[in-house]
């Protein structure tokens, strides 16, 4: 059984966070202060990281299980730990995919050193992640409209970085942003309407500060999409900062982001409930409904950026933009989890005119492996787009020389593709 907050108290505990994303996970962290919980993310990986992850793990795991607990283990062994004073933030999944294993593995590690007192909090995709206990529903609200602006941000830092004139410029944008939500979603003392009024505000401050950076926007650079397993795409650490080497190398990144993987979940809780013969029940209502207040939050936050995001828009209907269009190659109702998203995600990133597709998986994993094996069909179908799978674990990675190659297949792709990319109106072309 997952353990919610109701079930094991927090109080008087230290909540951590793993940060599969930085801005995501900065604001988690804020939303479970704003509760009243002692939530931090844990530190910046590092080697102590990978020697703690590999000391508890067989080899066998996949890289993401050994970051995330190490990163534990290095809060386990300072000094001043106290078993009852800390707990520890890992959700879980259904399907095929390791991660639904983290979960009760790291209680088992936990365990077997006699911390098996220390709470492991673990939200599940089965029920697209509700059980967060009394403050369930404000929760997870609050949870949506910052995991919104965390794609936001993170949106506009990578269409910004790669143009800017004075680098870091954008770097300092983005740390600046993340602390003006982040103060939001931290204030106790905001009603939630309030609250998303001032969550509102500040990302028009956010969007000034992007707006406000130095920058040369030229036509002519490749805009690689980035799709695969959601932590090693995401957490810079695990794929060696595998955008700023893609933008070294002279491309653009266009990140997936952690909102497909909420629309995923909430497309599957349906899809559950439909085979379990539950289509007219309450609890298929209070799915559509959360479906619907979830993208009225969701539209009210990227209203403020129309213009800033003209070329870069996301799916509207993960069932339609995403996973019809992977069908097939990869069936939504056979093949589970992260393979039918990358699939599908890498037709919809074809269809917006990007010139190349990069998975980044840990090595091993199965839904990168099962991916690459339709992505030579998928590219031949789709005026043979180069799409490439980089596999990433504790090892040296040979990215920067196979990136040299990818960036000029990209580049010749772009030149003679059929489906253009559409730029926003402060792009030049080059002359």
């Amino acid at each position: 059984m997952s353990t919610t907050t109701t079930q094991t108290p927090l109080q008087g505990r230290t909540l951590w966070v793993p940060p599969m994303s930085l801005s995501g996970a900065r604001f988690l962290a804020a939303v479970f202060r704003s509760t009243g919980v002692d939530a931090k993310i844990t530190p910046p990986s590092n080697n102590r990281t990978l020697e703690l992850g590999g000391l508890y793990t067989s080899g066998e795991e996949c890289y993401p299980a050994k970051v995330t607990l190490g990163d534990f283990l290095r809060v386990v062994e300072c000094d001043d730990f106290d078993p009852d004073k800390h707990a520890f933030f890992m959700p879980t999944a259904e399907g095929p995919c390791r991660f639904g294993q983290y979960a009760p593995y790291l209680r088992e590690v936990l365990r077997d050193m006699g911390y098996d007192n220390v709470p492991v909090v673990s939200p599940t995709s089965k029920n697209s992640y509700d059980g967060f206990g009394d403050h369930g529903p404000t929760m997870m609200r609050n949870l949506w409209r910052g995991l919104v602006c965390s794609d936001v941000i993170t949106k506009l830092l990578l269409k910004t970085r790669p143009y800017e004139t004075n680098k870091g410029d954008a770097d300092e944008a983005f740390q600046r942003s993340l602390s003006l939500v982040e103060a939001v979603l931290d204030d106790r003392h905001l009603s939630e309407s309030d609250r998303f009024e001032r969550m509102l505000e500040e990302m028009v401050k956010v969007r000034d500060l992007f707006r406000a950076v130095p920058a040369k926007y030229e036509e002519g650079r490749p805009l690689i999409g980035i799709v695969g397993e959601i932590f090693c795409r995401l957490h810079t650490f695990s794929n060696y900062d595998a955008c700023r080497k893609i933008e070294a190398h002279g491309g653009e990144c266009w990140l997936s982001d952690v909102s497909e993987w909420v629309w995923y979940t909430n497309w599957s809780q349906k899809s559950l409930l439909k085979r379990d013969g539950k289509t007219l029940s309450l609890t298929m209502l209070g799915a559509v409904i959360k479906n619907k207040v979830q993208r009225s939050d969701e539209n009210r936050i990227l209203d403020l950026f129309t213009e800033d995001f003209e070329g870069y828009q996301e799916p509207h209907d993960i069932e339609h933009d995403v996973l019809e269009p992977g069908w097939p190659y990869l069936p939504a109702d056979g093949a589970l989890g992260e393979m039918t998203l990358s699939v599908g995600k890498s037709i919809y990133l074809y269809n917006q005119g990007v010139d190349g597709i990069i998975d980044i998986s840990p090595f091993s994993c199965m839904n990168g492996i099962v991916s690459e094996a339709v992505y030579h069909d998928v590219s031949a179908d789709h005026e043979h787009l180069p799409i490439r799978n980089f596999y990433f674990d504790a090892t040296s990675s040979n990215m920067d020389r196979d990136l040299d190659i990818f960036m000029e297949l990209a580049d010749s792709y772009r030149k003679r593709k059929t489906r253009t990319r559409r730029y926003p109106a402060y792009f030049q072309e080059q002359t």
